[in-house]
């Protein structure tokens, strides 16, 4: 048996900024809508989360260090270990750093490459990366973006991307992705489309057809549109609101969420949604949960983040209600000047506080060691300046997929478990957690939008 592959401490410091663009990286950073400020308390398990790295030199702890033949084996991983984070020799020593990162012990990082303005992922039926890089404004949007759909190949199995093709473009308004039914489904704008896929494209292989335009009402900083498609086959749509919606009593449809039928034929599923950043589907249950990003500044009027189901009927308050049973304070109707009725708003399985900007999700597919397998992993961007906040976290799904209570707020408990820190030092100098993504291998891919840095994140003994 061979031996494990020789380790050794990275002492080096600060991400490089190397990009493997279209375009140039531009450093710096777009500010998403402002979100309350100052520090919270989060009442979350540390004990997972390694410590901050040292510049102690350390031998390897052999029992953490990965198999040949797993991905955290490659030249360039980025190991966690009892001893520290040590790094796989033999990557190129221009590539980014990682050494701000913190992981648990046993899992490992490797830089992936670098695509300006990141904000959605999706891995194509044949294993290759697909990011959606806008150029129109938007909350939390980065600069330098592409207005293209690229592909981000790693055909020699190294770890890192080979370079980054161009698939579609002239999309500025472009996020949400889908593979479903041999087909890509892509936002453009306003329109969802869709473009035959055959394994191994790197450019369309065939027309781009329109399956539908949203008409409900638009919002010009929360156009993003995300997809997905439940193990029921329904195909469902993300429309966002804003923040001067009014409260009205007769509730027009605003920020919502739709389901796309036959000829493109839309129906409202549910409603009361201020921007509701990221949607996807589980693949072992018919279950589908949503981000919802509410009231700025609403912390102390009831207001906070969540994390939710896609069910049909359901009314999820805003602009008149923070949860079920609470107005937003000093909101009254715009028309009637009555009381918001809030009783028959869903109450949130999981919250967030406001401002810690919960911004993408994906679920574990079953490969990764206890407490980590099968939760849903949830991308947060941080508080608006500060960052403060910015992770990933992961949080654990009852035996119908569906989430069980968690929340952030006021030393609230829970089985919310922190994975990935390191964002929020201060310093803003290494973007924030924006898209998240498995492939089918048992990979986390996780982007970020101000950046555009790509990293994948694996448990040291996951092997192709």
């Amino acid at each position: 048996m061979s031996e494990p592959p020789a380790v050794k401490r990275r002492l080096t410091g600060g991400l490089l900024g190397v990009c493997v663009s279209l375009a140039g990286c531009t450093p710096g950073a777009v500010a998403d809508s402002p979100k309350d400020g100052g520090p919270q308390d989060a009442t979350t398990d540390r004990s997972l989360v390694d410590s901050a790295h040292s510049d102690r030199v350390l031998p390897p702890d052999i029992d953490a260090m990965p198999p040949p033949g797993a991905f955290c084996a490659l030249p360039g991983s980025v190991v966690f270990t009892e001893a520290g984070p040590e790094v796989v020799p033999g990557a190129d020593a221009s590539a980014p750093s990682l050494d701000w990162l913190n992981l648990p012990v046993g899992f490992c990082a490797h830089v992936y490459g670098t695509v300006p303005n990141a904000r959605q992922l999706r891995v194509a039926p044949d294993g290759h990366l697909f990011v959606a890089s806008p150029t129109t404004g938007t909350t939390g949007g980065g600069p330098g973006g592409l207005a293209s759909i690229v592909v981000l190949p790693d055909d020699n199995a190294d770890g890192v991307a080979d370079q980054v093709v161009p698939y579609l473009g002239q999309l500025p308004s472009t996020q949400g992705l889908l593979f479903n039914g041999g087909y890509l489904y892509f936002q453009d704008g306003t329109t969802i489309r869709r473009v035959p896929f055959k394994n191994g494209d790197f450019q369309p292989s065939g027309a781009v057809e329109a399956v539908t335009t949203i008409t409900a009402t638009q919002s010009a900083i929360h156009w993003p549109k995300m997809l997905d498609v439940a193990q029921d086959g329904t195909l469902y749509v993300t429309n966002g609101g804003d923040q001067s919606d009014r409260c009205l009593s007769t509730r027009p449809i605003l920020g919502s969420i739709f389901s796309i039928g036959a000829g493109g034929a839309t129906t409202l599923v549910s409603r009361g949604f201020r921007n509701p950043i990221a949607l996807r589907c589980e693949t072992d249950h018919n279950v589908c949960l949503a981000v919802e990003l509410v009231l700025d500044y609403s912390s102390q009027a009831g207001g906070r983040e969540k994390l939710l189901p896609v069910r049909a009927g359901d009314d999820w308050g805003y602009p008149c209600c923070a949860t079920q049973g609470v107005p937003y304070s000093n909101v009254t109707y715009a028309d009637t000047g009555g009381t918001p009725d809030c009783s028959a708003v869903v109450p949130e399985p999981v919250s967030f506080f406001v401002g810690h900007t919960p911004f993408g999700l994906a679920f574990e597919t079953g490969r990764w060691p206890a407490p980590w397998t099968g939760r849903v992993f949830v991308t947060l961007h941080g508080e608006y300046v500060s960052w403060s906040g910015a992770r990933v976290v992961g949080i654990p799904l009852d035996g119908n997929g569906l989430p069980l209570q968690a929340t952030d707020i006021d030393g609230g408990d829970t089985g919310m478990i922190d994975f990935a820190t390191g964002w929020d030092d201060g310093h803003n100098d290494h973007g924030r957690p924006a898209p998240i993504e498995f492939a089918p291998d048992g990979r986390m891919f996780l982007g970020d939008d101000n950046r555009g840095l790509i990293m994948w994140i694996a448990p040291v003994n996951l092997k192709p």
